[in-house]
C-alpha cells in the first residue's frame, strides 16, 4: 500500500493560490480553517498531515501571504476535530530549546492520543538569528546539521525520561509517581547541557514520530542517525530508487507539488494563471507535478515501486488541490488496490508500520 501525507503552507504551495477562486485569505489566521482542511485530508484516510512554519515573514513582497500562526499550536488545536490522522508541525532545532519542543510535542501526543510527530528543520538565514542575538550567522550546514542532531538526541531523551508506568496514582499511600522511575537525560554535547527529567510524562507513542526534509548530503546523514521518516526530491523512478537505497532503515516519502484537474491541460493552464497571477513562474525545492489523478497515481506506483514508502503531497491551491487528492487521488489508488479503505490502527506509528519502543531508561536507577 501506498502511505499519503499532505504538506498544509496557508493558502497553498503556490505563492498566488490565496487570489485563487475558492482560497479562503481572510480566515488563513482562524482555527477553523485548519481545523476543516486537516478534517478534509482525514476524510481521504491519509496518514498524515505536516504543517509549516518558519522564524521569519518571508521575502519582502507584499503581493504573497505573510505571517503564519505557530505549527504545533495548530497541531494541538485541530487534534481534538480529528480521531485518526497523524498531526506533524513542524519545529525549527536552530535558536530553539529542545527542552521546550519535548514537552510541546509530547503533549501533543496526549492531545490527539498518539497520533504526533514534528518535522524538524534548521534555520541558517542570518535574519533569522537577528530575532534571537544569541550567535553570529551564517554557520556552516555541517554545524546546523550536527546541532539539530544533538536536539533531537535531547528531545527523544527527554520523551524517555519518565518510564511508561511512572505515575502510581495511589491516593491511600499518597504517592502519585514512582521517582525511581523518573530518569536524569544527563546530556552534555558541544549544543546543549541538559539534565532532565521532563515534566511531561512519556507520551502515548513512547516516542513520537520524528521527520526530516532532506535535499542534501549532510541532512541524509541527519535523517539516518536521527529520524524515523524522511521527505526527499527524486526527478525520477530511478533517481527514487538510488535516494531509497541511499536511506535504507528509513520510511521515504517523496516529495511533490501538485497542480490536478480533471485534464492534463486544465492543470497546466491553472499553473500557468496562476504564474501570471504572481508575477513569476513558480519554482521549488520538490518536484512539481501538473496533470490529473489518474497521471499522478500512474507516477506514484512506479516510484512505489522503485523503493519508495510514500509521498507528500504539497497542493499547488487550497482548497481545489487538496480535494483533488482526497476526493480525486485516493479513489484512484484505492481502485487500483494500493490505498486503505479505512484506518487500521489508532496511532500514527501504527500507520506507519512503526512499533512503539522500549524505554531505555526502564530498569535503570535514577
Amino acid at each position: 500500500m501506498v502511505h499519503l501525507a499532505v504538506a498544509l503552507e496557508g493558502a497553498g504551495w503556490h505563492p498566488a493560490a490565496w487570489r485563487e477562486p475558492g482560497a479562503r485569505p481572510d480566515e488563513l489566521f482562524r482555527p477553523r480553517y485548519w481545523g476543516d482542511l486537516v478534517r478534509e485530508a482525514e476524510r481521504g484516510l491519509l496518514d498524515l498531515v505536516t504543517i509549516e512554519d518558519e522564524l521569519g515573514p518571508g521575502e519582502d513582497r507584499t503581493d504573497r501571504v505573510r505571517g503564519r500562526l505557530d505549527a504545533v499550536l495548530i497541531a494541538s488545536r485541530v487534534a481534538p476535530l480529528t480521531r485518526h490522522i497523524g498531526l506533524v508541525p513542524t519545529a525549527i532545532a536552530t535558536h530553539t530549546e529542545p527542552f521546550h519542543l519535548s514537552k510541546a510535542i509530547a503533549t501533543l501526543d496526549y492531545v490527539s492520543q498518539g497520533r504526533a510527530g514534528v518535522r524538524v528543520r534548521i534555520a541558517s538565514k542570518p535574519e533569522d538569528a537577528r530575532h534571537f542575538g544569541r550567535r553570529e550567522f551564517p554557520v556552516p550546514l555541517p554545524d546546523l546539521a550536527a546541532e539539530a542532531g544533538d536536539w533531537i538526541e535531547v528531545v527523544r531523551r527527554l520523551w524517555d525520561s519518565w518510564e511508561d508506568d511512572a505515575e502510581i496514582r495511589d491516593a491511600a499511600t499518597g504517592r502519585f509517581i514512582d521517582r525511581d522511575k523518573l530518569h536524569y537525560i544527563d546530556f552534555t554535547g558541544r549544543f546543549f547541557s541538559v539534565k532532565g527529567p521532563s515534566i511531561t510524562p512519556r507520551p502515548p507513542q513512547g516516542q513520537p514520530l520524528v521527520a526530516v526534509l532532506s535535499h542534501v548530503e549532510e541532512i541524509h546523514r541527519l535523517a539516518t542517525r536521527s529520524a524515523d521518516l524522511v521527505f526527499t526530491t527524486p526527478h525520477s523512478a530511478e533517481q527514487a530508487g538510488d535516494l531509497a537505497r541511499e536511506l535504507d532503515g528509513l520510511l521515504v516519502f517523496g516529495d511533490l507539488v501538485v497542480f490536478l484537474d480533471e485534464t492534463e491541460r486544465a492543470a497546466r493552464e491553472r499553473k500557468a494563471r496562476l504564474d501570471d497571477t504572481d508575477g513569476a513562474g513558480y519554482s521549488s525545492d520538490a518536484e512539481i507535478f501538473t496533470g490529473t489523478p489518474a497521471q499522478l497515481a500512474d507516477q506514484l506506483l512506479a516510484w512505489r515501486d522503485a523503493g519508495l514508502t510514500g509521498f507528500r503531497l504539497r497542493p499547488g491551491a487550497v482548497p481545489h488541490d487538496l480535494t483533488a487528492i482526497t476526493r480525486g487521488l485516493v479513489p484512484e489508488l484505492q481502485q487500483r488496490g494500493a490505498f486503505r479503505r479505512e484506518y487500521e490502527a489508532s496511532t500514527l506509528r501504527g500507520l506507519l508500520g512503526l512499533d512503539r519502543p522500549a524505554n531505555r531508561y526502564a530498569g535503570a536507577t535514577r
